[in-house]
C-alpha cells in the first residue's frame, strides 16, 4: 500500500524554520514535534537563512524606487488634469460658443497648456484657430473684376487672352496670371 506524499504550506515551513533558528531545541526534537524528517528541518532552516539575505537586498529598494516613480507620474497626471479643468472652467462658462469666441478663449502663452490641448479642451479645430481670413480686395481689383465681368457678359466666347487684350486697349495693365487670380480659375 502506497502512502500519500505530505505537502506543507509556506506558513508551516516558516514556523519550523524559525523554531530551528531559535536553537532552543535540537533538530531531532523539532522534527518529532512537527512530524517531519530532520533533513526537511535543516533544508527549511537553510532556505530561511538564504531568504533572509534577500529581504534586505536591493530588490526591495528597486521596488520602492519604481513605486515612487509611478507615484510621481500619477501625481503629475493629476496635476495636469487639474490645470486643464481649471482652465476649461474659467474659459467655457457657456457651452454654445461661436468659433470666434472659442478662438478668443485660447491663450497663446499659457505656461502649462499647449495651444493643441486648449483647442482640444474647448472643442475647436486647430486649423480654425490658426485660420487667417483673406485680405479684402482693393478698389483697383474690384474695378478690374467689374470690367472683366462686363466683357465676359458681352463676349462669353472670349478667353483670358482676348479679355486681357481688351483691357489693355482700355489702358489697364493686366496679365493672364492676374486675370486668373481675379476670376478664381
Amino acid at each position: 500500500m502506497s502512502t500519500k506524499r505530505k505537502t506543507f504550506n509556506n506558513k508551516f515551513k516558516a514556523k519550523v524554520a524559525i523554531e530551528a533558528l531559535k536553537g532552543q531545541k535540537t533538530v531531532a526534537e523539532i522534527a518529532s514535534e512537527f512530524e517531519v524528517h530532520t533533513t526537511q528541518v535543516n533544508s527549511w532552516k537553510k532556505q530561511m537563512l538564504d531568504g533572509a539575505a534577500d529581504t534586505f537586498s536591493k530588490k526591495l529598494e528597486n521596488k520602492d524606487a519604481e513605486h515612487e516613480k509611478e507615484k510621481e507620474h500619477l501625481y503629475s497626471q493629476i496635476g495636469q488634469l487639474k490645470v486643464e479643468a481649471d482652465w476649461l472652467s474659467k474659459k467655457v462658462e457657456d457651452v454654445q460658443l461661436s468659433r470666434a469666441e472659442k478662438r478668443c478663449c485660447i491663450e497663446k502663452e499659457h505656461p502649462q497648456l499647449s495651444i493643441k490641448k486648449q483647442c482640444e479642451l474647448i472643442g475647436l479645430n486647430r486649423s480654425s484657430y490658426y485660420y487667417q481670413p483673406k485680405k479684402p480686395l482693393q478698389n483697383k481689383d474690384l474695378t478690374l473684376m467689374n470690367l472683366i465681368d462686363e466683357l465676359y457678359t458681352k463676349h462669353p466666347f472670349y478667353g483670358s487672352r482676348q479679355i486681357r487684350n481688351a483691357l489693355r486697349l482700355k489702358c489697364y495693365k493686366i496679365n493672364r496670371k492676374k486675370f486668373n487670380g481675379l476670376c478664381g480659375s
